[in-house]
């Protein structure tokens, strides 16, 4: 936070100093001014869809994202955005995605729980989550309504919150509809933890995150343990 305040303020000084540089045709001032100006200027060549998860903070994840034209469910833009959204699902070990996730504001999510996903949990906690395997399945538009009013509440973690977890309560069984990217219409019944996927992903197309609906009281830094066996020497990274 504090590096994000200086460096501003950092990158106006030296552009004030830069400015100084114009009134001389000196060569040598004016590589140094270049120099600074690439140095201090933002990057902006990557763009959306990105290959990272945006974080908390940023306005996208905080807007109701738009719906895809119909005539554009199986465009090229379209299926370029959900093949970058499975790409990212895969690289960073997670079982879904909505699209602003990745910078883009449409009406998209992926999900999937493979087999091998299985084999991180134990027996106890994957039968108490009620976990079962979800084929790769993406849903261009999807509309959920609750089909099991019961509620669960389990520790659920997020890709744009990056770090932390709490327990959250989610209604144990789902409808989902949605169209694929053929353009044929899907229909989908999950329970337990496939639903619960299903919900937090759908909180994300109407700029919603889990920690709206969290038990604030269990709100966890996921190393706590670490930062003090490592004397806080530790770094969440933001990228795979």
């Amino acid at each position: 936070m504090m590096q994000f305040q200086r460096l501003p303020a950092f990158a106006l000084k030296i552009s004030n100093q830069a400015g100084r540089f114009v009134c001389t045709s000196s060569s040598r001032a004016k590589s140094f001014r270049k120099m600074y100006q690439e140095v201090f200027t933002p990057n902006l060549v990557n763009k959306p869809p990105y290959e990272h998860f945006v974080q908390v903070g940023d306005p996208i994840l905080r807007t109701k994202a738009a719906e895809v034209p119909e005539e554009l469910v199986n465009s090229k833009e379209v299926n370029l955005i959900a093949e970058k959204m499975v790409k990212v699902l895969r690289k960073f070990d997670c079982v879904g995605v909505a699209a602003p996730q990745i910078g883009v504001s449409l009406r998209i999510i992926v999900m999937e729980f493979s087999e091998g996903l299985k084999d991180h949990f134990s027996k106890s906690i994957y039968e108490a989550r009620k976990m079962c395997t979800l084929p790769l399945t993406v849903l261009i538009n999807p509309v959920l309504s609750v089909t099991n009013y019961d509620k669960h509440k389990h520790h659920e973690g997020c890709m744009s919150v990056r770090g932390f977890s709490a327990e959250v309560e989610r209604y144990d069984s789902i409808l989902i509809k949605g169209t694929t990217l053929e353009g044929v219409e899907k229909e989908m019944q999950l329970s337990g933890w496939n639903a619960r996927i299903a919900q937090h992903e759908m909180d994300h197309l109407d700029g919603k995150l889990y920690i709206d609906h969290m038990d604030r009281a269990t709100f966890t830094c996921t190393c706590w343990e670490t930062v003090n066996t490592k004397g806080g020497r530790v770094e969440i990274p933001f990228y795979k």
